[in-house]
């Protein structure tokens, strides 16, 4: 079911500059169904948000995508999220007041999730899933607004994205609540290891 983009104000920054070290193989390149997971998660993101930019580590391969995605760079190989964030809100800073923020190992994610979380991202600056004591930063929404903060935290060595959650006015929103738009909560669900892979190609009927 594909829903209707939400807002012209709300973008998507796709971030795939990571090792991929568990997985064995660059996980954007993945073959998920017929085409690679990072166009997938570019596709899904699409028909909620617009535009969408990709955030990939210097020299990285980056599978074709449409020609309106524009493929940033990071700016400090292998410093994590955070600073692939920061050069994707700084990018949208001037289109869009707020953006969705995923890694590109989420082949399950659902629009209805998307938009649920710019639902509720309501006046404050981000809304974070969380569930227990741990913060899904890689699903969640940031204002656009918070891109000099973010950099500042990169440039202080502060990687960690809940530095940012706990700097800003932060909505968490417990993930027993995002159940009603994806019951089994499978926009959650990244693929680590070639095992998550399987698992996930099941769940979407690619596999026996």
């Amino acid at each position: 079911m594909e829903v209707a983009i939400v807002s012209q104000s709300v973008g998507g920054i796709v971030l795939c500059g990571g090792r991929s070290s568990r997985m064995g193989q660059p996980k954007l390149t993945l073959p998920f169904g017929d085409e690679p997971m990072l166009a997938r998660v570019v596709r899904i993101l699409r028909t909620t948000v617009n535009p969408v930019v990709v955030v990939a580590a210097p020299g990285q391969d980056v599978p074709s995508l449409p020609s309106d995605v524009r493929i940033l760079r990071d700016e400090h190989e292998h410093f994590g999220p955070l600073a692939g964030m920061a050069v994707g809100l700084r990018a949208l800073a001037g289109e869009v007041e707020a953006a969705f923020v995923s890694s590109c190992d989420v082949p399950l994610l659902r629009p209805e999730f998307i938009a649920e979380m710019i639902r509720r991202l309501g006046s404050h600056e981000l809304a974070v899933p969380k569930e227990g004591d741990f913060h899904h930063p890689l699903a969640a929404v940031y204002r656009t607004s918070l891109a000099e903060r973010v950099h500042q935290l990169v440039a202080g060595q502060r990687l960690r994205p809940l530095f940012l959650i706990q700097a800003s006015d932060s909505v968490e929103v417990p993930v027993d609540e995002l159940r009603a738009v994806d019951p089994e909560l499978k926009s959650l669900r990244n693929l680590n290891r070639p095992e998550d892979y399987e698992v996930a190609l099941r769940l979407a009927g690619l596999i026996k």
